[in-house]
């Protein structure tokens, strides 16, 4: 009985390796696609630095030329990197603002929320999109912002997945597909696309499969097209229970984004699901770690939460095959010791197996501690931003009841006509006062979060050059410099901008506490950020 136990496993092995599926040529030409990944990604780094030249080139006065190379920069950006694409999306805004074209600042208030949404950011899209005119947009534009919104709404519907409030959200989406599609021409790819999607959310998945297989079939499609509705046409055949043609549009669709560089997407992974569904755990994990390399490589917050929940279960999977490969290949290496021939050509299989599976031991360790890592950094991220959020709400809340107090004075003083009076109640705000009870606010909200902060910021100094706070003191202009510094905001603009000094000023202040500190200049930053939350 024993034995056969033993045996069992290897018949396993057989097995796989003779069984064909229908997709295996797909997934034997993904694997070349992706052998050629890096020339893909090179061809695109190639147009972003002849854009990025040709901007440096353009005069600073010429803003019209400055601001269409921004767009073409984020464009290349927007599926490829949100850092880069982020940046130059806060470039076209100000160029827009300096243009003086309020058409201009609406559009790149659109851009912005594309990739904030595509990087998992639901209120902040909101919040982008809410601030649009819609009513001076040219027509390409209110297309593009009636589908961004549409997108949102869908996702945010598929995020929460309940009864109530999916619903809600997908009929909002439909009614800014409705919105967008009278825009589009009849027999565009917008129009049929985001009609078969509509249809689809609606419960209409026989129109659906109609409207996104003409465009599969009968459509010349840009790469980036092809991905997005053959991703949309598997999720369809996903729901009906046709696994096999599912994985044979994602393997298509994965291949598209490879081919147009794209980072942000989600065929591979769903491809990597569905391989591991039906047993195929050794692709599955090699798809998965794709995926996960390239929503580091984008900065995608959903995703890299998304693929490190499926990851680890995948690459659990594939250890334990590989255990079950290690005992039958002992097993029939113990049989064949009779024969010394056989036991050399066994040893030496052996020993290279061996060796092949530690590599994958180590890979996996090492994939695990990053994930590990990153999860630290997401967590702690979360509960910066949930701080941060609860203590500005109090501080509105706070300055509005002020407001209310003092609005009330006034009409008061207004309707008994003391106007002298009035003036005494301006002359009494005390604009100093309230801006330092705004610092201690903050100090006392940053250390609650970092509560080891002055500490472990006095051991980067010896002892003469360490801060030493007065009574009552929380923090001061040193600490508060690089309190912020550790929220993320590196932008000394943006610092001499909260703390109300001038640029100057905050580089002056850096250079002199760098210079002071027992850590390399270029290093003293990186020893702030290491500076750990609770």
């Amino acid at each position: 009985m024993k034995r056969v136990l033993l045996i069992l496993p290897f018949i396993f092995l057989f097995q796989a390796a003779f069984a064909v599926k229908s997709y295996d040529s797909l997934l034997n030409k993904l694997n070349s696609v992706l052998a050629e990944k890096k020339s893909y990604d090179n061809e695109k780094v190639k147009r972003i630095e002849k854009l990025e030249k040709t901007l440096s080139e353009a005069g600073p006065n010429d803003l019209k030329t400055r601001y269409s190379l921004y767009l073409q920069l984020y464009d290349e950006y927007k599926s490829f990197n949100y850092d880069k694409a982020f940046y130059y999306v806060q470039k076209l805004q100000q160029t827009g603002r300096l243009l003086n074209d309020p058409a201009k600042i609406a559009y790149g208030k659109i851009k912005l929320g594309f990739i904030l949404l595509s990087s998992g950011m639901f209120k902040e899209t909101f919040d982008s999109l809410r601030t649009v005119n819609v009513k001076i947009l040219d027509n390409e534009a209110r297309k593009e912002y009636y589908f961004l919104n549409a997108r949102t709404y869908y996702d945010i519907a598929d995020y929460t997945k309940d009864n109530y409030y999916s619903p809600i959200y997908d009929i909002r989406a439909g009614k800014y597909i409705d919105s967008a599609t009278a825009l589009c021409a009849k027999n565009s790819w917008d129009y049929i696309y985001y009609n078969g999607l509509c249809h689809l959310k609606n419960g209409n998945t026989n129109q659906a499969v109609t409207d996104l297989t003409e465009l599969v079939d009968h459509y010349k499609l840009t790469d980036h097209q092809f991905a997005i509705t053959a991703s949309t046409l598997s999720d369809i055949y996903i729901r009906k229970g046709a696994p096999d043609s599912a994985i044979s549009l994602l393997i298509t669709a994965a291949m598209a984004d490879v081919r147009s560089s794209t980072k942000e997407a989600a065929a591979m992974t769903t491809l990597a699901q569905q391989l591991y569904k039906n047993g195929d755990v050794r692709d599955a994990y090699v798809y998965i770690k794709q995926s996960m390399d390239d929503a580091i490589y984008y900065g995608a917050r959903q995703r890299k939460l998304q693929v490190s929940a499926i990851l680890p279960v995948i690459a659990s999977d594939r250890i334990n095959i590989e255990e079950e490969q290690k005992k039958a290949l002992f097993f029939f290496s113990s049989i064949l010791t009779i024969l010394i021939l056989m036991v050399v050509v066994f040893a030496v299989i052996i020993y290279k197996q061996l060796r092949k599976i530690r590599i994958a031991d180590k890979i996996i360790m090492e994939t695990n501690h990053n994930l590990e890592h990153t999860i630290i950094e997401l967590n702690e991220a979360n509960k910066i931003k949930e701080e941060y959020i609860g203590y500005y709400f109090n501080l509105i809340s706070e300055y509005i009841n002020k407001l209310e107090k003092f609005k009330r004075s006034v009409d008061t003083k207004l309707t008994t006509k003391k106007f002298d009076d009035i003036r005494v109640l301006v002359n009494n705000i005390n604009l100093t006062k309230e801006r330092e009870e705004l610092f201690i606010n903050f100090d006392k909200a940053f250390l609650t979060i970092f509560p080891n902060f002055v500490t472990q910021y006095n051991e980067l100094f010896c002892e003469e050059n360490r801060v030493k706070l007065l009574p009552n003191q929380l923090l001061n202009t040193d600490l508060r410099i690089f309190a912020l510094v550790r929220l993320g905001i590196h932008d000394t603009e943006k610092i001499a901008h909260i703390l109300e000094y001038s640029v100057n000023t905050i580089y002056n202040y850096k250079a002199r506490i760098k210079s002071k500190s027992l850590v390399h200049n270029d290093e003293f930053e990186n020893a702030i950020m290491a500076i750990k939350a609770i």
